[in-house]
């Protein structure tokens, strides 16, 4: 299988042993219909040069790559879902299937939805449905776009199954989806080895951690590095929370078991992207006490930080240390929170005090708007601050505009320069409307591809995102 020079194969989580994961067998599917190829991604990590054949073989038989995993991981986890903790988890219809470098040398995992059953399917039969294929590609792609730490659909077919779900119309299309993410070791990962009582895994899975991922904590004694693994996993899931809520974005099932270590976003099943200011705004059906709603995901990840912090302090290693990083949780919220307001309302920080100030008028604002002010078109008017002023007040939103809280709004953005202007100049900000994905164009995608296998809206939205991302991002690659 032919790779290009850029590809560093670097299998890392294996030498862990088998107490962290099972080796399994993929599913064997009537078909493989390449429905999502993701080629940025593919060049990023030197796979870009295989052909469609080689492509399917990679991602819908999952031969394994060179010089890389052999036999295809099942991860061994625990979990509190919806805060009642379950022993009974594991990859239960995925894998991780190979692990290398990309272009900044970041180590990422090649991971698998729907690939088959496993030691930890229990009754379910291990597969993705189609629908749930397209959501996933879709969400990332969005999360990405907004600037939000996420994992990267990589690959996506059909699989000519027909499979039976209670909450979609039955029987429905299978797929199979190959993510590429920067880690799949989650809190959960660290929960199971506490609850067996087994100290030394929870300690070798910390070394792990702080080797492969934060290698600037390596040098810290080994009796630190559970406290100074814990100060890195509070930073990065601070700016993974605050980088929802900028983005209007509810994940819908922020259990132990979906949260990894490395503070990135993935797993996208009853997510919604919120059409405007809801605190309340719930993502799942199932979820019906708000234990996830939008105004509440800050809360859960501090909860789920806190249950690592428990299976941390399982190691024997000192744990006072391990509270004073789990406090540190609201000031790094706060701090990124700040950050992330600015970067997408496109300006230059000014200090904490100045940028919190900015945050905190951005949300009344869009609160005082209330149902009539979508949330990502209040982004897109104001990007660039009072360079979109004119903008934003004569565009199709402009009656929203005019109330105090907009107003207190404005006056703090007169203290803002813009970012990198250029980006102003794009056509993507010419437009009157965003790239949104709402619940409803969601369903007007999938629509046409359930009743004529009519792909062009979804491959059209694709495409529309693609511009987006390069009008926030100036062209970056």
């Amino acid at each position: 299988m032919p790779t290009s020079f850029r590809y560093t194969p670097d299998m890392r989580f294996p030498v862990l042993g088998p107490e962290f994961a099972d080796p399994v067998e993929p599913a064997r599917f009537p078909a493989e219909i390449a429905r999502f190829r993701n080629q940025r991604a593919a060049r990023s990590v030197g796979l870009d040069e295989l052909t469609d054949e080689e492509w399917a073989a990679a991602f819908a038989h999952f031969e394994p790559l060179p010089h890389n995993i052999d036999q295809p991981l099942a991860m061994r986890y625990h979990g509190h879902q919806f805060r009642t903790y379950n022993a009974e988890l594991g990859d239960g219809r995925g894998f991780l299937f190979a692990q290398l470098r990309d272009d900044d040398g970041r180590l990422l995992d090649l991971g698998t939805k729907g690939s088959g059953r496993t030691p930890y399917s229990r009754f379910g039969d291990g597969r993705l449905t189609l629908k749930g294929g397209v959501r996933e590609v879709l969400a990332s792609a969005m999360l990405e776009a907004l600037g939000v730490p996420t994992s990267r659909a990589f690959a996506l077919f059909e699989t000519g199954e027909a499979l039976q779900r209670h909450d979609e119309p039955s029987p429905t299309r299978g797929s199979v989806l190959t993510r590429l993410s920067h880690s799949h070791i989650r809190f959960g990962t660290f929960q199971r080895h506490a609850a067996l009582g087994r100290a030394d895994l929870v300690n070798q899975l910390v070394d792990h951690v702080v080797e492969t991922y934060y290698p600037a904590l390596a040098s810290r004694a080994v009796e630190d590095r559970s406290a100074a693994l814990m100060v890195a996993a509070v930073e990065a899931s601070a700016n993974l929370a605050a980088a929802w809520m900028t983005a209007g974005f509810v994940h819908g099932v922020l259990n132990t078991d979906n949260m990894n270590i490395t503070g990135e976003s993935f797993d996208y099943g009853p997510y919604r992207f919120m059409p405007n200011s809801d605190p309340a705004f719930v993502a799942a059906y199932f979820d019906e006490t708000g234990l996830y709603s939008f105004g509440r995901q800050p809360e859960a990840v501090y909860w789920n930080l806190q249950q690592l912090a428990v299976a941390l302090a399982s190691s024997g290693r000192p744990s006072e240390p391990l509270a004073e990083a789990l406090n540190g949780f609201g000031d790094a919220y706060k701090r990124a929170l700040s950050a992330s307001v600015v970067r997408r309302l496109g300006l230059m920080p000014l200090g904490p005090e100045e940028d919190a100030g900015l945050a905190m008028a951005a949300f009344h604002a869009l609160a005082e708007a209330g149902a009539q002010a979508r949330w990502e078109p209040f982004f897109f008017d104001w990007f660039g601050g009072l360079d979109s002023e004119r903008r934003a007040v004569t565009g199709r939103r402009g009656a929203l505009y005019k109330g105090e809280a907009v107003k207190a709004f404005r006056e703090r953005l007169a203290a803002y320069r813009t970012d990198r202007p250029g980006r102003l100049t794009s056509p993507y900000f010419a437009a009157p409307e965003p790239e949104e994905l709402l619940y409803d164009e969601i369903e007007a995608i999938w629509g046409p591809i359930a009743a004529d296998d009519d792909w062009s809206a979804f491959n059209a939205k694709l495409g529309r995102i693609e511009e987006a991302r390069r009008a926030w991002a100036l062209g970056r690659p």
